[in-house]
């Protein structure tokens, strides 16, 4: 298929996998060793555009899907099209389509949540898993219960995308100014700046964008005015509806997942975050969690200063650690 970002070394292809088209970038030998990268909300795969070829360079087959409801690959219409039983099957599926048994798996934000659960339903598929900002975690109980009595009276965005309609008709209204905005919002730049009164916004009458606050007319050297319009571009076509699905699908992917021990996770492990990620404020000591209860976890990388899109603010630092964890799985 024609480039829709052309980007040295990579090309695009769409395969059918699981009933749907999953478009995928690839770079890198085709004979070496995959491993496939998991974008997070609201993103795509041009998410990994900083380590498609480091990747390459050091003999890895490096895949970079769009996932369900993304960009060019499809869009199912209903709620449960988003469960973690679908979007794993579309990695298995991945899998079957080039022929490999298994694969290192990089995830980020909600693909983060995604290789951690095909982890748990699809262990045989994995040689390792490095994931970004979202740890692993098991929740006593059903997410949404646990965010109302924490959040009791208080706007929490994940709740307000639990109705069907409010959020994407919300960002609908300009894809590019909400897409802009959450960029550097959840950036290490915007995070240093946040107002903390705004995490005390009323649940009634708040919308998302109210706690973003603003973004600058000059963004960080790390995000572009043309990576926001390739962003923009792709939801402007696609909508919100999928990716804000994930979400909807959270108490669903609990009861599917709450009886499979982290015994299960025989592979290598390991977690890279910024020190300024809005998930490690939510989640504190989830470094140590993960090192008391998976089998072989290799450790956590902080890199300081760094928020929430950790590959892109510091594609370096990132590309560095994942690599040195592949290199440390043999």
């Amino acid at each position: 298929m024609d480039d829709p970002v052309p980007t040295a070394g990579v090309t695009h292809e769409m395969l059918a996998v699981n009933g749907i088209q999953l478009h995928v970038a690839l770079a890198g030998p085709p004979s070496g060793p995959p491993v496939v990268l998991c974008h997070g909300f609201p993103e795509l795969w041009y998410s990994w555009r900083h380590q498609l070829q480091p990747l390459a360079g050091a003999g890895f087959r490096a895949i970079a899907l769009d996932q369900r409801g993304y960009g060019t690959s499809s869009g199912p219409g209903e709620v449960a099209d988003y469960g973690s039983d679908r979007l794993t099957a579309d990695l298995c599926g991945l899998l079957d389509h080039f022929g490999y048994e298994r694969a290192h798996f990089v995830g980020h934000d909600w693909g983060a949540m995604v290789v951690w659960e095909l982890g748990r339903l699809h262990p045989d598929r994995i040689t390792s898993i490095y994931n970004l900002s979202v740890p692993y975690s098991q929740a006593p109980a059903p997410p949404t219960a646990i965010f109302r009595a924490v959040f009791a009276g208080r706007f929490f965005y994940m709740l307000y995308f639990q109705p069907v309609g409010p959020a994407e008709a919300e960002f609908d209204a300009d894809p590019r100014h909400f897409l802009r905005t959450m960029r550097y919002a959840a950036g290490g730049e915007g995070m240093a700046r946040a107002d903390a009164r705004l995490l005390d916004a009323p649940e009634e009458g708040t919308r998302f964008l109210d706690v973003l606050g603003t973004a600058p007319e000059v963004l960080p050297g790390w995000l572009t005015e043309h990576d926001v319009d390739v962003y923009a571009e792709a939801f402007g076509r696609s909508g919100f509806f999928g990716p804000v699905s994930y979400y909807r699908n959270m108490d669903a992917n609990w009861e599917r997942s709450k009886d499979i021990p982290p015994s299960v996770y025989t592979f290598p492990t390991g977690f890279l975050t910024g020190s300024l990620d809005p998930v490690s404020r939510m989640m504190p000591g989830v470094a140590e969690e993960m090192a008391s209860l998976l089998p072989d976890f290799r450790g956590t990388t902080v890199v300081d200063g760094a928020g929430h899109w950790i590959q892109q603010e510091r594609p370096e630092e990132t590309s560095a650690a994942l690599l040195a964890f592949l290199a440390d799985t043999g």
